[in-house]
């Protein structure tokens, strides 16, 4: 009697895009994700996570879902602006992938890093791959001196409190381990921008591996910054909650 060895399905990989009146850029990133994947060979799905944008962002997505299929394209609206971090909660709900990828609707992260982050996961089977400014080759571009003096200020203030070995701790393109994330993000109680250093630091502490791929973040063409006074305010107070517990 002869016995076959059922071959092993290739990799899912789930990206999640939180929205917000991405209208005139919603568009621009699908098509260049699927690019990517379709180039890379690799099993995709992208869930949009839009909190009830007024500019009709939820209807650009429709339109995508028509053109690429519902099966690639997941839209999983929120009743209104939540958060960021309760936006990946939201859509790690629906994720159907062996793998998340989380990143900036807005087209500050290009997709043509991916395939780089899933090679370094696969060359060291890391739980998570996270890009970064500030590794030889990466960089920003289209700062002005005080972002940029905002951004090294606030990961040299994290390096220094909390040592985590990762070099850039606001960056928000990153590769997961799906059971990775689900185990760290429900300990994660950050708002807004701060929630990216809080998953990388709780991730850490709790033994999971982080490898970095240089990455070059592009500002917003279109749209408004959601960075703001308050936004830098929820950070400090979430750098100072994660150095006094963890």
């Amino acid at each position: 009697m002869v016995t076959t060895r059922k071959q092993a399905r290739p990799p899912k990989y789930s990206v999640l895009l939180p929205t917000y009146n991405e209208r005139e850029n919603i568009a621009l990133i699908v098509y260049l994700l699927v690019e990517t994947f379709e180039k890379a060979e690799l099993d995709y799905e992208i869930v949009v996570i839009d909190d009830n944008s007024p500019d009709g962002t939820q209807d650009v997505v429709r339109q995508l879902q028509q053109a690429y299929g519902e099966d690639r394209i997941l839209l999983r609206p929120r009743a209104g602006k939540l958060g960021l971090g309760t936006a990946y909660v939201h859509g790690l709900k629906h994720a159907t992938g062996d793998y998340v990828i989380i990143m900036d609707a807005d087209l500050s992260h290009h997709p043509k890093y991916i395939p780089a982050m899933v090679k370094k996961q696969q060359q060291t089977g890391c739980d998570i791959v996270t890009g970064t400014r500030y590794r030889s080759g990466g960089g920003v571009f289209g700062w002005n001196f005080k972002r940029k003096l905002t951004s090294r200020g606030a990961n040299l203030l994290a390096q220094t409190l909390l040592q985590p070995g990762v070099s850039d701790l606001t960056g928000s393109f990153r590769l997961f381990r799906k059971p990775c994330l689900e185990k760290v993000m429900p300990l994660c109680k950050s708002r807004g921008y701060a929630f990216q250093m809080e998953i990388a630091v709780r991730a850490k502490r709790m033994g999971y591996t982080i490898e970095e791929v240089p990455i070059v973040f592009v500002d917003r063409v279109f749209g408004a910054s959601k960075l703001g006074g308050a936004e830098i305010v929820m950070y400090l107070q979430g750098l100072a909650t994660l150095f006094l517990t963890t």
